[in-house]
């Protein structure tokens, strides 16, 4: 799903107009990368919670040349699913292996 389908559905969904859920979802992407940003995390219940990760420093080779290249630690954004959004995927998984 692309961030036009989003906005689509969204529209639908709230039988609002396309342009009024697009404003909607960019305004809920500004914030989260705000919050992120200043060192929060945001959290939906029930969806999910963003939230930054510390990566620690790693040993990489580089695929051209084979040489060994040291990645520095780093923090990088993350989301970690709520238990709602766990059980309503899972279903779907069991669906498929049936």
């Amino acid at each position: 799903m692309t961030k036009s389908d989003l906005v689509a559905a969204i529209a639908e969904k709230a039988g609002i107009r396309k342009k009024d859920a697009e404003a909607a979802l960019n305004a809920f992407i500004e914030v989260v990368t705000e919050a992120l940003k200043g060192g929060d995390k945001v959290e939906i219940r029930g969806f999910g919670t963003f939230l930054m990760k510390e990566r620690a420093p790693r040993t990489a080779r580089n695929p051209r040349t084979g040489e060994k290249v040291e990645v520095p630690a780093k923090l990088s954004p993350a989301f970690k699913p709520g238990k709602d959004l766990k059980e309503a995927t899972e279903k779907v998984l069991k669906k498929r292996k049936k």
